[in-house]
Parts: C-alpha cells; sequence; structure tokens
C-alpha cells in the first residue's frame, strides 16, 4: 500500500466517525431518534470506538429511563421548590451587570 491510498484509508475512516464535539451537540437527538441516517451511523460509530462518549451515552439513557419508569406525574412541590431555586439563583447572579451593589 502506498503512502497515499494509506493517508486516504485513515481520512474515509475518520469521515465515517463523528467527533467528540460533534457527538455532544446531538447525543440527546440522537438518543431521542430524532437525527438523519448518516448521522446516526456517524455518532453509534464514534459511541463505539469513544468510551468517554459512550459512557456519557449510557448515562443519559439510563437517566431517561430511570425517569419514564416514573411516570408522567410531577409533584408539584417539587416544580415549587424548583422554581423559587431558579428565581433565587437569578436574583443572587454574582455576575449580572444588573444585579444592586450592596
Amino acid at each position: 500500500m502506498t503512502q497515499k491510498q494509506s493517508w486516504w484509508r485513515r481520512r474515509r475512516s475518520t469521515e465515517d466517525m463523528a467527533t467528540c464535539r460533534e457527538v455532544a451537540r446531538v447525543l440527546q437527538s440522537y438518543l431521542d431518534g430524532h437525527v438523519d441516517d448518516l448521522t446516526a451511523r456517524r455518532v453509534a460509530r464514534h459511541l463505539e470506538m469513544c468510551r468517554r462518549c459512550g459512557m456519557e451515552a449510557r448515562t443519559y439513557s439510563e437517566i431517561k429511563a430511570a425517569l419514564a419508569r416514573r411516570g408522567p406525574e410531577v409533584d408539584p412541590e417539587a416544580v415549587r421548590r424548583l422554581r423559587a431555586f431558579g428565581a433565587e439563583l437569578l436574583e443572587n447572579d454574582p455576575d449580572d451587570p444588573m444585579r444592586p451593589i450592596g
């Protein structure tokens, strides 16, 4: 095999596999089955080869399955606490340029 052929094979195989950054951008959509076939193949190939991204995908899948087992009902008190926490974060954001001093 010549050097040019070897480069082409390496280049071709890496084009078929998504990068970690590309996978991060589409992982949730991929796990939900909302990506085109080419993207799905590229992500699947990457997840087979990349341990870190594969573990992240498994974690998201497990979280999704756990939430599905819980059912559609949400505790209204938990929603209230989350909203209050979010409001508190907005009020106390030290990086907010509009935050009052003092």
